[in-house]
This record gives structure tokens, sequence and C-alpha cells, in this order.
């Protein structure tokens, strides 16, 4: 989607989790390891972006992990959200800024198959010894290991 403010916008994405792997996709248009994700759409929250961006690059149906939510609102048009695991924000260009909402998910199988439009090139399942030896930035690997140590097979 096309931005929807002149100076920032809101993303969310998801560090996908399989057995002991962690889905991670290089970047067309910047270059860098990053988990699946992109814009959140006017019409939905963080959740549904998060989910539906997944889906779009990867073809994979994904559960978010509920990490601390305490209880749960679902009526009269409230509704309690999944935190995400991550607020980041970072510049894309001299005049222009993404808040990125990140979550943790399981997926129930490592089989891609992105939307018509998509490309699963440059995406890659990865262990925790496949990642300590990748160029992630600073928070990628942090997240990346945290995602496997919470969601990963033990």
């Amino acid at each position: 989607m096309a931005h929807i403010h002149e100076k920032i916008d809101f993303t969310a994405s998801a560090y996908v989790v399989y057995k002991d792997k962690v889905l991670l996709r290089m970047h067309e248009k910047y270059d860098i390891w990053l988990p699946p994700g992109g814009h959140i759409e006017l019409d939905e929250d963080p959740v549904q972006a998060a989910v539906r961006e997944v889906q779009e690059e990867t073809g994979l149906v994904i559960t978010l992990w509920e990490g601390n939510k305490k209880f749960s609102i679902d009526s009269n048009g409230e509704k309690e959200l999944i935190p995400p695991v991550s607020l980041h924000r970072h510049p894309i260009s001299p005049t222009h800024t993404h808040v990125n909402l990140a979550y943790f998910a399981a997926a129930s199988t490592d089989v891609l198959a992105p939307a018509e439009g998509e490309s699963q090139e440059g995406m890659v399942w990865c262990t925790k010894d496949d990642l300590e030896k990748m160029d992630l930035r600073k928070d990628i690997a942090f997240y990346a290991n945290l995602a496997l140590e919470t969601l990963g097979e033990k």
C-alpha cells in the first residue's frame, strides 16, 4: 500500500516460528533481514495487519502469541488486542518514519506459498545457529532469538 501520511506510517510484522526455526526475509528495497510485515491499512488494527501481511508474503496461516494479554473484550465494537513484543521507530528517508509493531507467531507448516505478486525469494527459515552467522541488525537478532526461545521446540 502507498504511504498514508507524508511523515509517518505504522507497520506490523511477525517473527514466525515453526518447530526450531524462525522466518526472516531479505527486504528487497532496504537490503536488510526483517520478519515478514508491512503497512497497517486504514481499516485494520495492528493484529489484523500482522496476520494479513504474513499471509500475503508467505502464504502461512499463523497464530499470534498472546504474550502478557490478561483478559479479553470482544463486544459492542470493543476488542482487546494482542500486545506487540516490540515497538520500533525507524527512518525510511530523511522525511519519513515508520513505527513497527512486532509480534511473535506460530505456524503449523514451513511450506511457503506467497500470494500472487509476492515472491518467496529471499525468505529463509533460520535456526539459532543460522542467526549467529547472519549479518542482522541487533534488534532483529534479539527478537528472532527471543521468538525461538518463546515458541520454538525445546
